[in-house]
């Protein structure tokens, strides 16, 4: 369970966005060796990283790695345990607490039709009743999307772990941008019981269009076309399901805007592959139009 605690919190941030190649080179502004920085989709297979073209070469060439999180903060057995923690509702509640007698029989069917069981059986009521409706949420995008592509991917071989297990099989240093208690906090913070149980039944009410969203990712993604990925990624409901502006800025703006403050320091430092969700790296906001306002080169890799 703890795995797959680790496992949710890190597919959780799986934003992704426009731009016809995943690798860019980052040089100029007196670097000595130039960086790099690649999209990801979380839950990608692992063999794909070879069909990105220029990655192995980045790889051999860079001094360190950075991910948006070292993973081996994740494995953590403490950090584990806080995971944990952060996932569960507090003092001793349960999702009938919390959610009205509908939602629950709602939930209740969906639980059915997904996995073969819900609520009422003990065992899978001790293993996910007491989560936060947050938390049951991720852990329902990540269950669908294995259900609807079972030979895609391996939990045991994350896409983006995959970078840093290379980088330390080959004596190289790997470090995050962000703080796993940022991370957490990001996820499964920050939102009151009203709205994480209103998202919890958006993707309940929605779930043909989550499905058929992912689905388009997944195949754009695969065809490294980012336009597609970023259609898929903005198109709406035009109803509260939708990502609320200070929820989008949260999640991915301000976060660009803290990585563009450490990036130039650490590239600096050091030549390095930053290895992060593709959704960070397009629009006005992103990191590549960021690098550029730094005044550095940025590159697309084919």
């Amino acid at each position: 369970m703890k795995k797959l605690f680790a496992f949710v919190l890190l597919v959780a941030f799986f934003a992704l966005g426009a731009n016809a190649q995943l690798l860019y080179k980052i040089s100029g502004k007196g670097l000595e060796k130039p960086s790099y920085i690649v999209g990801t989709y979380h839950l990608a297979n692992v063999k794909f990283v070879d069909s990105i073209p220029g990655i192995r070469q980045a790889m051999a060439d860079v001094e360190q790695v950075y991910g948006e999180v070292a993973t081996s903060e994740m494995h953590a057995p403490d950090n584990l345990m806080k995971m944990q923690q952060a996932m569960f509702l507090p003092d001793g509640k349960t999702l009938s607490d919390v959610l009205t007698k509908e939602e629950m029989g709602k939930l209740n069917a969906f639980l059915k039709k997904q996995m073969g069981v819900d609520l009422t059986n003990p065992v899978m009521a001790q293993q996910m009743g007491r989560l936060s409706p947050m938390a049951l949420n991720t852990q329902l995008t990540v269950l669908m999307y294995l259900k609807n592509h079972p030979t895609e991917f391996d939990p045991t071989k994350g896409f983006d772990d995959y970078f840093q297990q290379q980088a330390i099989e080959n004596g190289k240093p790997v470090a995050g941008l962000e703080t796993f208690e940022f991370q957490m906090e990001t996820m499964f913070g920050g939102k009151d019981m009203k709205r994480q149980v209103e998202l919890l039944m958006c993707l309940i009410d929605h779930e043909e269009f989550m499905q058929a969203m992912t689905d388009r990712i997944v195949k754009a993604f695969y065809s490294q076309d980012m336009e597609a990925i970023f259609e898929a990624m903005n198109e709406k409901l035009n109803n509260h399901c939708d990502m609320l502006p200070e929820e989008e800025s949260a999640f991915l703006n301000d976060r660009n805007a803290d990585w563009l403050t450490k990036m130039p320091g650490i590239m600096k430092a050091h030549s390095t592959l930053f290895v992060v969700g593709a959704g960070h790296l397009p629009g006005e906001f992103g990191v590549l139009e960021g690098l550029k306002r730094l005044g550095y080169t940025v590159e697309g890799v084919r």
